[in-house]
């Protein structure tokens, strides 16, 4: 329970950051039979399926550590899926991870 909290928190954070950098969120926790993604955006014209890691401290390792290539493979076929059902074909798209640790956003852009 305190880690969907944690994890709501970071990901209310994520939005108000990627909005502070001029992204426009389209949606946040959008899911299909595969799994979720935590934000869709758009950055200009890419759109961007974002993953969002909180963490209260290193002790188990950095947020970005947890997206392994398992994680990150099904983080693109839930993609995938979105792109399917929205006909989203000849837009551009990109994977990134947002890390918060305590005060600190890392935003790696390019992640995968």
């Amino acid at each position: 329970m305190i880690n969907k909290r944690v994890g709501n928190i970071g990901e209310a954070e994520a939005v108000a950051f990627l909005k502070g950098k001029g992204y426009k969120i389209v949606e946040t926790n959008y899911t299909n039979k595969i799994g979720e993604i935590d934000i869709v955006a758009k950055d200009k014209q890419t759109l961007v399926f974002i993953e969002v890691k909180s963490r209260s401290s290193d002790m188990f390792g950095l947020g970005r550590e947890a997206v392994d290539f398992r994680k990150q493979q099904k983080i693109r076929l839930v993609a995938q899926g979105y792109i399917k059902y929205k006909k989203l074909f000849d837009v551009g798209c990109r994977f990134d991870v947002v890390e918060i640790m305590e005060d600190k956003i890392t935003h790696i852009e390019n992640a995968f």
